[in-house]
């Protein structure tokens, strides 16, 4: 019999294999030493209230203050949330991180009056206090703050505003429910027989069956559920919209699209924009799906059609090491510094903590602090390429956070959602173009090409539909009109026609796909995907058909961190998102990718 294999425990794991923690502290008692002295500067943050509007000299400290006590919670947090995910079961360091998060919690109580105290500086003195040498290095960040004033309201206002917060999440936390612990979507029978439970997670999985009997009993099993709870579920989506609504209008803002973009200082144009280019380039996806339909050799193609794998993937056997050399070679068109510098976090310096141990937490992530290594946590299998994918994902996310540190003064490093995913999908789009172009036979380019096209058309193209159907019910909800169901599912069927296009077979149950998205109470969120992975797309173009100065281009966009708006990083880098060029060439790659697929099956 084979023998079986377990899953280790932590301390069965090679030290090599895990991360190194020490340039955070050196111990657990490093650490709580730490802490105490974080616990004690509390007082100092109230020690500035009523005083921030006497002089540039005060403000300054605060600021100078702030800024001292942030670094060390962050670095004090780092360590607490990355020794808890080690073992999720390990009680000890679950209740360093819950001690973390309570004291932090009452910093954040303590130093709640700093950004009114500030908004209220009138004008003409606040205007003195940020052309004074004094506040130099914090000009962005007040200038950030007080472009606020506007939205915010009077003392008693701002109270009754506080105090609906936890009312504000009711419309999201009864979705959450219902969704996550009170649907059951009972059993379906795989392609093997197996009876195995219908759920959010393995729904997925059923569509990616090889049997379309298969796929086609889950779908339908799955909507079912929806459309039984329908007029509860439409009702929650309902109630998070006129929550967006109702808030826009008590801060003042035209609408809500535009309160939510308003922190990035991103135009409404740019998400109208996206939506148009996108809409520009439907045929292209519309011809995919043709390619998708002919190679299942189907007469009709269904959403339970839309994930199965066209091209199967031939079994890998990608060591960790492997992976590392190969992403590092990949990455080579940023020059010697970037790769030298990823080669040893990968590898000596042990920014990776590689593989799965049991109680660990479960897929990766990069988290990054000012003050240590952007570390890197892995569930690393061999046995599949995606491993070496995310992998490549997450060492964009640090060496995007490495740079910016090193740039960076403190309160400019950590860059916003919006930049977040440019450089982690750019390292993807280079590793593929690497891997496709050494590609041995036919199969694997094939099952790479494909592995691209659904990453755009997952990413790009579906989450625009998505952006688009979250502009559209909120303009229905501020003009006034009730949002029901039958105005929620019309507004969805009519979206699910453009962007799947003539030959594509909607069944009627997917009109109900809008009320299940759970960034649909987070609204106006999912855009940033599909302009994050149109930037990537565009930038490793420029990086790949340009020279040095291209590159150059791109390795200050890895530095510049929060030092400017988000648009202003990215067109300094050379892509103008406020217009329609990046998300075209973005779907003009995707059109390339379709074609050498068409030419290869």
């Amino acid at each position: 019999m084979a023998k079986a294999v377990k899953t280790p425990v932590r301390k069965e794991v090679k030290l090599e294999d895990t991360w190194d923690l020490t340039p955070l502290y050196a111990d657990d008692a490093a650490w709580e030493k730490d802490f105490r002295k974080f616990e004690k500067m509390i007082p100092g943050l109230e020690a500035f209230k009523g005083k921030l509007g006497s002089s540039a000299k005060t403000l300054r400290e605060c600021c100078d203050f702030e800024v001292k006590f942030n670094k060390l919670a962050e670095r004090i947090g780092s360590y607490a949330q990355l020794k808890s995910s080690e073992n999720v079961a390990d009680s000890a360091y679950q209740g360093m991180l819950a001690r973390y998060i309570h004291v932090a919690t009452r910093a954040g109580e303590a130093s709640s009056y700093m950004a009114p105290e500030i908004q209220a500086i009138p004008k003409k003195k606040m205007d003195a206090f940020l052309h004074s040498a004094e506040l130099k290095p914090y000009w962005l960040m007040l200038e950030r703050l007080l472009r606020y004033k506007p939205h915010i309201l009077s003392e008693n206002e701002e109270r009754l505003l506080a105090m609906q917060g936890e009312i504000a999440g009711s419309a999201s936390q009864i979705f959450e429910q219902l969704n996550d612990a009170d649907m059951k979507f009972g059993m379906v029978k795989d392609e093997r027989g197996r009876s195995i439970e219908l759920t959010q997670g393995s729904f997925r999985s059923f569509l990616e069956s090889p049997d379309r009997a298969v796929r086609k009993a889950a779908f339908n099993q799955f909507y079912a559920q929806y459309e039984a709870h329908a007029n509860t579920l439409a009702a929650a989506l309902n109630a998070s919209v006129l929550q967006d609504v109702y808030y826009a209008r008590a801060r003042n803002y035209p609408s809500a699209l535009e309160a939510s973009l308003f922190s990035d200082k991103v135009p409404v144009a740019v998400y109208d924009s996206l939506i148009e280019a996108v809409h520009a380039n439907l045929d292209t996806v519309y011809r995919y799906l043709e390619v998708r339909r002919k190679v299942l050799k189907i007469r009709d193609i269904h959403f339970y059609d839309n994930y199965v794998p066209i091209v199967a993937q031939k079994r890998a056997h990608i060591s960790y090491e492997q992976a590392s050399e190969t992403v590092r070679d990949a990455l080579s068109p940023l020059g010697d510094a970037y790769c030298k510098t990823l080669e040893a976090g990968l590898g000596r310096q042990r920014w990776v903590d590689r593989y799965e141990n049991q109680g660990k937490r479960s897929g990766a992530f990069s988290s990054g602090s000012y003050s240590g290594p952007p570390y890197i946590l892995m569930n690393y299998r061999d046995d599949t390429i995606d491993s070496m994918f995310t992998l490549a994902h997450e060492a964009g996310h640090s060496m995007h956070t490495y740079c910016s540190a090193k740039a960076q003064p403190y309160q400019y490093y950590d860059y916003p959602i919006f930049l977040a995913e440019v450089a982690s999908t750019f390292n993807e789009l280079l590793l593929n173009k690497y891997v496709i172009e050494r590609a041995k036979d036919k199969q694997t380019r094939a099952y790479l090409l494909c592995r691209e096209i659904d990453e755009i058309r997952g990413t790009i193209v579906r989450q625009t539909m998505f952006a688009e159907f979250e502009k559209n019910i909120h303009a229905i909800a501020e003009a006034g009109e009730p949002l029901t169901l039958e105005a929620i599912r019309a507004e969805y069927r009519k979206l699910l026609d453009a962007y799947f296009g003539p030959r594509f077979v909607i069944d009627e149950v997917l009109s109900l796909e809008g009320l299940r998205i759970p960034h649909f109470f987070n609204a106006f969120y999912v855009y940033k995907y599909a302009t994050g992975l149109s930037a990537a797309i565009a930038l490793a173009d420029k990086v790949l058909e340009g020279g040095a100065a291209e590159r150059d281009a791109y390795l200050r966009f890895l530095q510049a961190g929060a030092s400017k708006y988000p648009l202003d990083v990215l067109r300094d880098a050379g892509v103008d998102m406020e217009r329609p060029e990046p998300v075209d060439a973005a779907m003009a790659h995707f059109k390339a990718r379709v074609e050498e697929l068409e030419a290869l099956l």
